[in-house]
């Protein structure tokens, strides 16, 4: 089969690999049928993540046709169409008892990192009956895609850790997919307003059509006077940190109204400097983390009805023997206006 097989970093290559095989009695393979590339995957690709060693096949998205099951495997058969979770849990240990899927003994996330990913013309996805889910037959594709990651990761590290209520004033700091999740999601809890911000004006713009009620530019504008001037001089309730470098983490400490939360999502790759000496007594909260995925049935019900479409992420869409360039494309996003791009393998 062909898979994108990462060489170590700068380099990857689409090449021939052998099938994955049947190891465990819980695992199932699936037979891609679509898939994405995540910011993570381009973390890996500049070598921030070195427990991922050459030879990988990335990818921790999509979804499929169900192959071959194992023999201790319950809930699915050969030709479902499956959501594959980019956590993989065996829903025994004590963390998953704890809907802690992230932190799974022997799960957690490993498709892409530690195990071979999903961006392969076939993947094996350990705890299957724990690690996929039924789709139906008249679901958006695209949408369940959205599903595997960014949306549930949106909505429980952005949203839910940032506790959003009715009412509040939420400021969004990045405006790229997982920014776009925790938009998308927020609006579960009626906030009175949503400030997107970002530097790049034409995804500000596209934010309003997802129901953002403000943008601030923060290439063009002091990103903190930007959003006091819309809320007031005391901050938002909610900053969500969308991007994973110090200056937009500033900005999120630096907008928070007393009593506030700051829920961060973006995946930092060096320290940066939090200001307890003006936050402790504002009584903020800060929190952080790694998807668990307990949201993503719930998440899956709202695509079912298309109360929430997340397939209006999609911005670019490659066959899979077109994936080299389309990690060009993700990788210089800003210059090809790409916000998530959607890999058929049919």
């Amino acid at each position: 089969m062909k898979a994108l097989i990462f060489k170590g970093p700068g380099q990857k290559e689409l090449a021939d690999c052998p099938m994955p095989v049947i190891k465990e009695s819980t695992d199932v393979i699936v037979k891609m049928v679509k898939s994405t590339i995540c910011g993570t995957d381009l973390h890996i690709l500049k070598g921030d993540v070195p427990a991922v060693t050459a030879g990988r096949i990335l990818g921790h998205e999509g979804m499929g046709i169900v192959e071959e099951v194992g023999e201790a495997v319950k809930n699915f058969r050969k030709g479902d169409k499956v959501l594959i979770s980019c956590i993989t849990s065996c829903g025994k240990c004590e963390n998953c008892k704890k809907q802690l899927y992230a932190h799974c003994s022997d799960g957690g996330w490993i498709l892409g990192h530690l195990i071979d990913g999903t961006q392969a013309e076939f993947v094996r996805i350990p705890h299957g009956d724990n690690s996929l889910y039924h789709l139906k037959d008249d679901v958006n594709e695209e949408a369940a895609v959205m599903l595997s990651d960014i949306l549930p990761t949106g909505f429980e590290i952005g949203v839910l850790s940032g506790t959003v209520k009715p009412g509040d004033t939420v400021a969004i700091v990045g405006a790229g997919p997982i920014g776009f999740a925790a938009l998308l999601t927020a609006q579960f809890f009626t906030p009175a307003k949503i400030i997107m911000v970002d530097l790049d004006q034409e995804r500000l713009e596209f934010s309003k059509s997802f129901g953002a009620s403000d943008i601030v530019n923060s290439g063009t504008q002091n990103a903190v006077e930007g959003v006091k001037k819309i809320v007031g001089a005391d901050g938002v309730d909610v900053a969500i940190e969308a991007v994973g470098i110090p200056a937009t983490f500033d900005i999120c400490q630096k907008i928070l109204k007393p009593g506030g939360h700051l829920a961060n999502i973006g995946v930092h790759g060096k320290p940066v400097e939090l200001h307890i000496e003006e936050l402790w007594i504002r009584n903020v909260t800060i929190t952080m983390g790694l998807v668990c995925t307990n949201t993503t049935s719930m998440l899956l019900k709202n695509v079912e009805s298309k109360k929430l479409q997340p397939e209006k992420l999609v911005s670019h869409r490659f066959g899979f023997s077109d994936m080299i360039q389309a990690y060009e494309v993700f990788g210089n996003a800003a210059k090809e206006k790409a916000l998530k791009v959607i890999i058929n393998f049919t």
